[in-house]
This record gives C-alpha cells, sequence and structure tokens, in this order.
C-alpha cells in the first residue's frame, strides 16, 4: 500500500463552494435591489435578506472530501464522516436528483460523495481505487465493483480528455 502521509483534497469543493457564495451573494443584491426600489428597504428588511443569503450560502456548500491511502473523509457544515478505504464491504451508486456514491466500511463507517468529485480530482479516485483494491484482495469488498468500473471509465474518460484538450489535439 502507499504512503498514508499522502493526501489528496478535492478540486471540485472549491469551485462549487465560489458558486454557493456567489448565489447567495446574488440573491442578497437582488432583494436588496427590488427592496429599494420599491422604497421599502429598511434596516430590518436588509438584515432579513442578509441572513436569507447566508443560508442559502449555508445549504449550497458543498462537502469537503479528503483522503490518504486508508480513509476518505467528507466534512459536511456540522460533523465529518469517515470510510476506511483499505476496509470496504461495499460500494454503491445511489441514482435519483443526485447522483451518490455510497461507501462503506468493515467498521461501520458510512460516507455519500458526488461521483463528480472523484471524476474531477484523479488523486483522490488513485487513493480510493488502490485501496479499494486492497479490499477487494482481502475478500471484504463483495459489492461495488461494477460502480468502481464504471467510475473508472468515467476518471480515465475525463482525464483523456484533459490530455488531448492541453495537447491542442482536440
Amino acid at each position: 500500500m502507499s504512503d498514508t502521509t499522502t493526501v489528496a483534497r478535492d478540486a471540485y469543493g472549491a469551485r462549487e463552494a465560489r458558486s454557493a457564495v456567489l448565489y447567495g451573494t446574488v440573491l442578497v443584491a437582488l432583494l436588496l435591489g427590488i427592496d429599494a426600489l420599491a422604497g421599502q428597504l429598511t434596516l430590518w428588511r436588509a438584515l432579513l435578506w442578509s441572513a436569507l443569503g447566508a443560508l442559502l450560502t449555508l445549504v449550497l456548500l458543498p462537502a469537503r472530501i479528503t483522503a490518504t491511502a486508508d480513509r476518505l473523509t467528507a466534512r459536511c457544515l456540522w460533523r465529518a464522516h469517515t470510510v476506511r478505504t483499505d476496509l470496504l464491504v461495499s460500494v454503491r451508486c445511489v441514482d435519483g436528483v443526485a447522483h451518490r456514491l455510497v461507501l462503506r466500511d468493515e467498521l461501520g463507517g458510512r460516507v455519500e460523495i458526488d461521483p463528480r468529485v472523484l471524476v474531477a480530482s484523479p488523486a483522490l479516485w488513485r487513493l480510493l481505487d488502490d485501496a479499494a483494491r486492497v479490499s477487494a484482495e482481502r475478500g471484504l469488498l463483495l459489492c461495488g465493483g461494477t460502480a468502481l468500473r464504471r467510475l473508472a471509465r468515467q476518471v480515465d474518460g475525463e482525464l483523456a480528455r484533459a490530455v488531448f484538450q492541453v495537447s491542442g489535439i482536440r
């Protein structure tokens, strides 16, 4: 197994966090502008609109994902969820309004992440894939091979597109 001091962070989350702040700010600006044009802007209304914008920002903030050679952690607003990736027993893709990848380990840990995070962050994917292979070799990972192979194809395709784009071939 690789060095446990190697830490990968998701690149996708920073862009999503900026978008969340932008949406909250735009909402506040629009509401303040409408109130100002209608002549109804007061301190209390401005505070209410600012609180509403802050709440929207908090709701839209994505989980911060970090990984080491044997752990994957998703830090949400209130708490962190960690899974031992070298002890995975299940990997499921949950389709619905938002696609989610649900990872479960032998110790009862459970993490839900957006698969786009792994597609956008090859370093995160590499650490997860290496550890999942260790779990499979140990005979622990009985459910999830298909989901991991599908995700591997997505990551490889995205990497190939990036290489072609940088080299000017595409």
